[in-house]
């Protein structure tokens, strides 16, 4: 079992940056993958990043390439998503996401992870 905790979510005006933290609780393995995905009002849910634990590799929504960077410590079990010039667009609730094995195709679909977390709040005002 693992559990999943986000933090860092806020309000910031248009071209604002935030950092997300999600600490991993429980036996993540060393293969494991670690997204972050957005969900606002009456839209679906929709992959932000994703990064494989072991090599560090990662895949961004062509929406924020350039924009939002995920990281990792392994050491502290904790995954980031640095966001740099936020828009309006980019409000939404975010949401943590592991699964115990490198998804396939570094894949953004939310069917392809077992663990979610609560999510945290991002909202951007213009």
């Amino acid at each position: 079992q693992v559990d999943l905790v986000e933090s860092g979510g806020g309000s910031v005006q248009a071209g604002g940056s935030l950092r997300l933290s999600c600490v991993a609780h429980g036996n993540i393995a060393s293969r494991s993958s670690m997204a972050w995905f957005r969900q606002a009002p009456g839209k679906q849910r929709e992959g932000v990043a994703v990064s494989y634990v072991s090599t560090g590799d990662t895949n961004y929504d062509d929406s924020v390439k350039d924009r939002f960077t995920i990281s990792q410590d392994n050491a502290k079990n904790t995954v980031y998503l640095q966001m740099n010039n936020l828009k309006p667009e980019d409000t939404a609730m975010y949401y943590c996401a592991a699964e115990e094995h490198p998804v396939p195709w570094y894949s953004l679909d939310p069917r392809s992870y077992r663990y979610w977390g609560q999510g945290t709040q991002v909202t951007v005002s213009s």
